[in-house]
């Protein structure tokens, strides 16, 4: 590795210690960082302003942007604080039925659609049900963002590091389906126990305010609903063309704005008021580390370590595939997974071409991406999507406080994918 290449990855364990450290706002250290990544990179000639620009994925920042925009329509109806209500009333306060229905809810709409769609979608309903019950919203949010990444492996659309494994090793939605799904329901299930050990004592408590609650009429707070059917209406429609949108050619975020654009002219709300209510830094936060992540790659620090621990175990493929599955984990947990997919593509393209069978080595791929990501804040675009959300709580969601619950739930949820590949390999073959 190049003085360039060590320098980068340096730059970036600095931001990742500055926000671990949380002293200083981490959108602030993301766009310092960032800006100075572009610098070191222009100034050494591996890194222009150009690449800085392509390295943000707009699809993710305007996919966020949109749906945030339509979700606060709706929620500007009342229809959010009603569902609450409706689903508090049905788990009668208790808390462990509660976070089992929105857990299992998650993980079966992140085998379906994007995880961030998912988070983006399924979280301000679970904050508005724990500010009904007046109950700590962080053991839901949790559960959802770690059982959304982990939801997402199990289908070529779930998670977009499949995306981009499917398309460059030329794997269909069934192969996905038959290979992976199977340990995803194992992780699912292990994740969903480790929550409820992890948050038991919270679990364990019911709502002050279950008695109440029973005596409640949730309509009464359904102020608007002829402008929460339209948004339904649309929403309906945009989860149908989140389905086929890959056949239909379009872009995520495609798909999403024209959700919003539908139902801001038939809603037709205050723009001014809307736009207020957009967590602007969540999308700040997200470009600043795009670029951060780009410089990294753009210095070929990434490709310079997944070829050495590739190469490692190069004589022997099981453990070759087990190797890679730690390692893209590991890296996932701290450098966000897409670009490290997209870094590894050609590594394995290589192996390929000399006649190694690299078929494990893919699915190896999908797992360590996706269930990695679990373990930090920024391991994927869903937890930041959720700790951003729960700022707005008075139960943010701290770095710390995440990785001693995440860290634990990648180290469960790969050996299990390890043991899983190892007993039927043949199958991953």
């Amino acid at each position: 590795m190049t003085w360039i290449q060590s320098t980068s990855l340096g730059i970036f364990f600095v931001t990742f210690a500055a926000i671990f450290m949380e002293r200083v706002h981490r959108t602030i250290v993301a766009i310092a960082a960032s800006a100075i990544m572009l610098l070191f990179g222009m100034v050494n000639g591996f890194y222009s302003q150009e690449e800085a620009f392509l390295a943000v994925d707009f699809n993710t920042i305007l996919l966020l942007l949109w749906m945030m925009l339509t979700v606060v329509i709706l929620e500007k109806s009342g229809y959010l604080q009603y569902l609450s209500i409706h689903m508090a009333q049905k788990s009668r306060g208790r808390q462990w039925p509660l976070l089992l229905f929105l857990g299992t809810t998650t993980t079966i709409l992140s085998t379906l659609l994007d995880n961030v769609t998912t988070v983006v979608v399924i979280a301000p309903v679970t904050i508005a049900i724990c500010r009904t019950l007046k109950i700590n919203p962080i053991p839901y949010l949790m559960a959802e963002a770690v059982l959304s990444n982990t939801g997402g492996v199990a289908t070529l659309i779930g998670d977009p590091p499949n995306v981009i494994i499917g398309s460059a090793a030329g794997l269909t939605f069934n192969d996905f389906l038959l290979h992976l799904a199977p340990i995803t329901v194992v992780a699912w299930v292990a994740v969903l126990f480790m929550v409820k050990y992890f948050y038991r004592e919270e679990l364990s408590q019911p709502s002050p305010q279950a008695e109440d609650l029973m005596t409640m009429d949730p309509r009464v707070v359904l102020t608007d609903w002829p402008n929460a059917k339209k948004v339904l209406i649309v929403l309906a429609g945009v989860m149908v063309l989140f389905l086929f949108h890959g056949v239909l050619h379009l872009k995520a975020s495609t798909v999403a704005f024209i959700g919003f654009a539908t139902a801001f002219v038939w809603v037709r709300p205050d723009p001014d008021e809307i736009l207020q209510k957009i967590d602007w830094s969540v999308l700040l936060f997200f470009s600043a580390l795009f670029v951060l992540v780009g410089g990294v790659e753009r210095s070929g620090a990434l490709q310079v370590i997944g070829a050495s621990l590739v190469d490692m175990a190069r004589s022997n493929l099981l453990l070759s595939t087990l190797i890679m599955l730690w390692a893209a984990a590991a890296l996932s947990a701290i450098v966000d997974n897409i670009p490290f997919t997209i870094a590894m593509v050609p590594v394995i393209k290589h192996l390929e071409s000399q006649g190694i069978p690299v078929e494990p080595l893919w699915w190896a791929l999908a797992m360590g991406a996706g269930f990695g990501g679990n373990c930090t804040p920024i391991g994927s675009t869903a937890n930041v999507v959720i700790v951003s959300l729960s700022e707005k709580t008075p139960h943010p969601i701290r770095f710390r406080g995440w990785i001693s619950k995440g860290l634990p739930i990648v180290l469960v949820c790969c050996t299990l994918a390890s043991l899983l590949m190892a007993l039927f390999f043949p199958w991953y073959m």
